[in-house]
This record gives structure tokens, sequence and C-alpha cells, in this order.
């Protein structure tokens, strides 16, 4: 009995029966097999390889803008979610309670924060790509996980995109029109793009300027509140769900192609 209360608090909890029930795998783990099959059986560290090489995560290796990126992205989802409470994507109220959210909301620093967390994740992304190309990172066996940074960065790009038009200012609005016609020349998609003009058969043709990726992309042939909405859901709902699917295959596969790559 002496013993047991001699012991760290952090060390009784992990051999109580309540740490057990959560963490598969027992108590504190005493070898290398346990320590590597407690790593496995936890949901939020199965995705990382169980061991890695020294020099491979050196700060001047990893630059560790992959973490970054993961990080700031955690911090756009918090924000985001405390400035959906006040935002209303309505015409009527989508610029006032952008005002608002900076001068009567509390913690009106939150749009702020979520704002330049945008502009950060955006290069921390590109400077994370940058250092995967440079290090050789991205030859085989890690050519379908480079495919998945690249669909990423896309992503990225994407959805600091469509919050570029929530404030719904002048400058947003006249932004997202010109950055939506250049959808009318998508390839076969677009109205005016390559190959549109394929998809006719006989006098019906399918792809006009109101069917047309960009009419899909704002709701309309000229932009109001249905592109607003479109907008926001896709920031808030679609893109971050596709965003986190593409995130967890990205983590699996580093660890299933042998973890991070080695220097060159």
């Amino acid at each position: 009995m002496a013993d047991t209360e001699k012991k760290p608090f952090l060390e009784r909890a992990k051999e109580s029966q309540v740490w057990k029930s959560i963490f598969r795998g027992g108590g504190v783990p005493k070898s290398r097999r346990q320590r590597m099959m407690a790593v496995l059986n936890s949901v939020f560290l199965h995705l990382h390889p169980v061991r890695l090489p020294k020099h491979a995560v050196k700060l001047k290796f990893t630059w560790c803008m992959g973490g970054l990126s993961f990080f700031i992205f955690l911090i756009l989802t918090i924000s985001g979610i405390l400035l959906m409470f006040y935002y209303r994507p309505t015409i009527e109220y989508a610029y006032t309670d952008i005002i608002d959210l900076g001068e009567q909301v509390p913690f009106g620093i939150m749009r702020e924060v979520h704002r330049w967390g945008a502009h950060a994740m955006v290069i921390t992304v590109w400077l994370h790509m940058f250092r995967v190309f440079m290090t050789g990172s991205y030859k085989p066996p890690r050519e379908f996980n480079w495919s998945i940074g690249v669909i990423l960065l896309l992503l990225t790009l994407l959805l600091s995109f469509t919050g570029y038009l929530l404030p719904w200012d002048q400058l947003a609005i006249w932004a997202i029109t010109v950055g939506s016609n250049m959808a009318r020349a998508t390839p076969f998609l677009g109205h005016e793009g390559p190959g549109a003009a394929m998809l006719a058969i006989g006098d019906i043709n399918f792809v006009t300027m109101g069917s047309d990726v960009r009419f899909a992309l704002i709701g309309g042939r000229f932009m109001g509140e249905a592109a607003l909405l479109r907008f926001y859901v896709l920031h808030c709902i679609g893109l971050p769900f596709i965003i986190m699917i593409f995130m967890a295959v990205h983590f699996w596969r580093v660890r299933k192609d042998g973890g991070i790559s080695t220097p060159v």
C-alpha cells in the first residue's frame, strides 16, 4: 500500500482500470513491443509511424511546415465555428455582421485570427510542398502521397477563395466575379472552354451559360445571394470535410510509406 502511494499520480492513473478501458494495450508500456502496440492501437497516434529516423525529423530538414499547416487548420476550424455563431450569409446582414464581429462582438479578434490564419496556411502548405520537392520526398514509393499533397494544396486555395466572398464588400464581390468568370473557360465544363462544343448532340448543347461550371459555382448568371450561400456552404462544410478526408489519408500514407523520407 505504501509503494502505491509513492507512485506519481499520472503513473497510478495509467495503471487504473479507467485508463485501460480507454487506451488499449494496458497501463504504462515497459517494453518496445508494448510501446509499439500503444501507438498502433490509438486512434490518434496510429496515423504516425512507430519509429522514425532521428536525422529525418530535424527542423532543418522538415521545416515543420506539414505540422504547422495542420495546426493552423485546427485554429481555422475552431475560429470558424465561433464566427458561425454571429455571421449570417444573407445580402442584408453579411457585411454588417463582419463589421460587428470586429467592433461589437466579444473576442471579435477571432475574425482577424481566422483571416490571417488563412493566409498563413496557404504559405505553410506552399513551403511544405517546396520542401518535399527539394528533398526528393516525392519519389517512389511516395509518389501517391505527393499526389494527395497536390490535391490538398488545391483544396487549400479553394478554401481561401470561397472565404473571400463572405465579407460581401466591393472588393470581395468584384474579386469573386473575376475569379468565377475564369471558370467559363474550363475545358469541357465551361461554355467558353475548349471541348464544350464536343458535348453537343445535334442542336442540343449540354454546356451553356446557364448550365456550365460557373453557373453551378455561383448559383446563377450573376453574383447574388445564391452565390453567397453556396460559397458559405462550401467554405464552412463542403471543402473542410473533403480536406479532412484527404488529410487523414495523407498522414496514413506517411506511415505506410516508411515514415518521413530521409535526406537525399
